[in-house]
């Protein structure tokens, strides 16, 4: 055996180097060619000092969707921002086109920047019906995704539903700057939850903000659980023969009491804390509530706006002062619509989540003082 080391292969000894020796590049594209979904990409773009991708979104004649690559993505990290307009569905089918485009082109990591995920109301078994989160969970999986950033999940156990990392960021902070500058007098305000399964989440921002927190409990609220599913008629009974049903006790029906307010609102500037904010029924109904009770101004904050529906015009007639909501969504429309409907930009902490996840860097700093039941 020989005793000394073989002399390198020529291309290394003239200066020539092997792959992999520094860090891969990375891209940024967004799955969606929509001017309004692209003002958030551009605007994590800019924070980050980047170009975004080249890459064509669009729908064929036959409403399929097509995805178009359009520069190299092999061995780099690629982020892929996606944002969920009105027609849901449409843009998972974008993500995961895209998802499985860059896949096959041999992308190093693939990671989603999902800031608001849909279906994420869908993560509970009711009665007999699917949990479709954990569908579209695996999907994302199966097109490629290895990563995903996003944004006050409605629920923090949908990243169990996962078998990859999932970063679910908080816009809690930027909310909670945007009470202390933009409302005067914020000092005589009280945190409001519309009902009591909201209450955990106003409690974090009563306690952050030394206020006082007021709970809405009445028939006027309809809990996710209740909701109907269509199948409320019993099935057809199968009797065995020589076998009798075992006699189960019978559940009572809840009667819910009626509306009242459990805390003191008089005088006070109401601020109604929710994670999404979508059909606007219930926050117009606690908003003239809260009315009655001594209020005189009154804030709904949320992350996710998606205002669905009559959303805007009801906001607009209703006893409510101000909306605000991230730019998670696309919402330019229902502010047209809306003068009530405020924005506050939330690119900052993505983009400085893009650029960690790149560097390799811990991800501890962008959940500083965030405890469990944030």
């Amino acid at each position: 055996w020989p005793t000394s080391q073989p002399d390198p292969p020529p291309f290394l000894s003239h200066g020539f180097t092997t792959m992999n020796v520094s860090r891969s590049g990375y891209r940024v594209f967004c799955a969606n060619s929509t001017s309004a979904c692209t003002e958030l990409a551009k605007s994590i773009t800019e924070r980050l000092g980047v170009e975004l991708g080249k890459s064509v979104v669009f729908q064929e004649a036959d409403a399929e969707t097509r995805v178009d690559v359009r520069e190299s993505v092999r061995g780099q990290d690629i982020f892929i921002i996606q944002t969920i307009p009105r027609d849901v569905n449409t843009a998972i089918m974008e993500l995961l086109v895209m998802a499985y485009a860059l896949k096959t082109s041999c992308a190093k990591n693939i990671i989603g920047v999902i800031p608001y995920f849909p279906y994420s109301k869908q993560c509970k078994m009711r009665k007999r019906g699917s949990i479709v989160c954990k569908l579209l969970a695996s999907m994302l999986a199966k097109a490629g995704l290895t990563h995903i950033i996003t944004m006050d999940l409605h629920q923090k156990e949908i990243q169990g539903f996962f078998n990859f990392p999932v970063d679910n960021l908080r816009a809690s902070p930027f909310l909670l700057q945007y009470i202390q500058e933009e409302i005067p007098d914020y000092r005589n305000a009280i945190i409001v939850a519309k009902s009591p399964s909201a209450a955990k989440r106003a409690q974090s921002y009563a306690e952050r903000l030394r206020l006082g927190l007021a709970v809405i409990h009445g028939e006027a609220n309809h809990s996710e659980s209740d909701m109907a599913d269509g199948r409320q008629s019993p099935p057809l009974s199968r009797t065995t023969p020589g076998h009798t049903g075992l006699e189960l006790p019978l559940m009572m029906a809840k009667e819910k009491p009626p509306i009242t307010v459990v805390g003191d609102v008089g005088g006070r500037i109401a601020i109604i804390i929710d994670d999404i904010i979508d059909d606007v029924e219930d926050f117009v109904a606690a908003a003239e509530i809260l009315k009655e009770r001594g209020a005189y101004k009154i804030y709904i904050m949320a992350t996710h706006g998606l205002l669905s529906a009559e959303a805007p015009r009801l906001i607009e007639e209703s006893q409510i002062d101000e909306v605000v909501v991230t730019n998670t969504v696309p919402h330019e429309v229902q502010k047209l619509q809306c003068p009530k409907i405020k924005t506050v930009d939330v690119s900052m902490i993505l983009a400085e989540a893009i650029r960690r996840i790149h560097n390799g860097e811990s991800m501890a700093y962008l959940f500083r003082n965030i405890t469990v039941d944030d």
